[in-house]
């Protein structure tokens, strides 16, 4: 209903003054996403002794899936052939594929011999059942407090957010970026080139380029 109609039902139906305020409806809030700098990633990566768990950490980070997504995902799924993941059923019951990176690959053959998984890539307390999702948020938020780094909002979910940004800051494009994070639409991705401090410590402000005309005026 508009501001008009609503004043005219005031007036001509309930017989009482209105005024329509300068602001029907607030602006809506979109608050960005916590992001951990590259070199947040690698300390806490390095911070985790486990093996096992600090291959769950670096698997979240280097393929951008969900936390469920890990937790769900099987040694069939892994194509170190065609050097990608299958993610079954991700969000919306959707698969895709995300990159295996190599030097991960080599971790991963490692992590195998040493702990034999069953069924599933990362198996819980018996082999052939999935690790629980809940231990894995205990385990980096155990490492966040052991770094100092629990102030910062950080979550299992912003090494997704991550992923993808740090994706942006080495040159891949929002399409193949949304591709990889299973996306619906591109509007969920966009919200990355805000987070991307790469691409914006590489803008010229056009202040700077005015007193460059003006050096150069001066200089004739």
């Amino acid at each position: 209903m508009s501001a008009q109609s609503i004043s005219f039902f005031f007036k001509q139906v309930l017989q009482k003054s209105y005024k329509i305020p300068g602001v029907l409806y607030p602006a809506h809030r979109q608050k960005l996403p916590a992001v951990m700098s590259a070199e947040e990633v690698l300390s806490i990566i390095l911070a985790i002794s486990n093996v096992k768990h600090r291959m769950i950490i670096s698997l979240l980070y280097s393929t951008g899936m969900r936390l469920s997504e890990v937790a769900h995902l099987k040694i069939a799924d892994i194509d170190s052939k065609a050097m990608r993941i299958k993610v079954v059923e991700g969000k919306g019951k959707k698969d895709r594929y995300v990159p295996l990176s190599v030097h991960l690959l080599q971790e991963l053959r490692v992590y195998y011999i040493q702990y034999k998984p069953v069924v599933y890539l990362f198996n819980g307390s018996k082999n052939g059942v999935r690790y629980s999702p809940r231990s894995v948020q205990h385990i980096l938020q155990t490492t966040l407090i052991k770094l100092g780094l629990e102030g910062k909002n950080y979550s299992i979910h912003t090494l997704r957010h991550s992923f993808a940004t740090h994706l942006l800051d080495n040159g891949a494009d929002l399409q193949a970026i949304q591709e990889l994070m299973g996306h619906h639409h591109i509007s969920q991705t966009v919200q990355y080139l805000h987070l991307s401090s790469k691409r914006l410590s590489n803008i010229v402000n056009p202040y700077d380029v005015l007193t460059t005309i003006d050096a150069s005026k001066n200089k004739s």
